[in-house]
């Protein structure tokens, strides 16, 4: 309990510079632990409702039947339903124009992919930056708190005649503080940063993965349609 109470009485005797930077570390810290649960649970959904997309397109199902399931849905289409309507809606656009040739048609079908797999990406990707400038910006916030409490400290030190280790120690250990803070806050954010990026990047390489695939289903289909001709 004491010790507890000398640490933030160290705070509380700190400089008001150094107090202004441990109050931004602790401000950056609070908002990206913010980021990593929200994010975490937003990648998870994102991994268990492609797998359940995927098992259901996979099933057999007729591609205009599984269209109308969802579009039909009360929430917004996210991940590889996102995609396969982009790619289907698409699809059937051009058919219904006769356009001349099945490359045509998966030309466009493709390009319409490729912006809603940017848009899927983009919103998976999102915090990730903040948590990437916490981590590399947070030791810096706090050794610059550090160097300006250690030098009020032996400012001090120089103002008296006879100094004692008694009278520098709580300055120099109220500096210390700040750097403490600040591994404590880029720490957790560089790790979750890292992960999340793994996971992303593996969502997207599912998401591409799909898209081919779905290209080439589209690309069969389009060829019958137009050999039917």
């Amino acid at each position: 309990m004491e010790s507890g109470l000398n640490f933030i009485d160290l705070i509380l005797k700190a400089s008001l510079l150094v107090q202004l930077v441990m109050l931004t570390l602790v401000g950056m810290s609070i908002a990206s632990w913010a980021i990593i649960f929200q994010r975490k649970g937003i990648i998870r959904k994102a991994v268990n409702e492609a797998k359940e997309f995927e098992k259901r397109f996979w099933s057999g199902i007729d591609l205009s039947k599984l269209y109308g399931e969802v579009t039909s849905k009360v929430t917004p289409a996210a991940g590889l339903e996102a995609l396969f309507i982009a790619g289907f809606k698409e699809f059937a656009r051009h058919k219904k124009s006769n356009s001349p040739s099945a490359g045509m048609v998966i030309e466009g079908t493709h390009r319409s992919m490729r912006v809603a797999l940017s848009r899927e990406v983009e919103k998976l990707e999102s915090g990730l930056s903040f948590l990437a400038t916490v981590g590399s910006i947070s030791p810096y916030i706090g050794l610059f708190g550090t160097v300006w409490g250690i030098m009020n400290a032996f400012i001090a030190l120089g103002e008296v005649k006879q100094a004692t280790l008694q009278m520098v120690a709580p300055g120099i250990a109220e500096a210390l503080i700040a750097t403490a803070m600040g591994l404590f806050a880029a720490i957790p954010a560089v790790i979750a940063y890292n992960r999340f990026a793994k996971n992303v990047e593996v969502a997207e390489t599912q998401y591409v993965n799909f898209m081919e695939e779905f290209s080439n289903i589209l690309h069969r289909q389009a060829t019958n349609s137009v050999e039917a001709k």
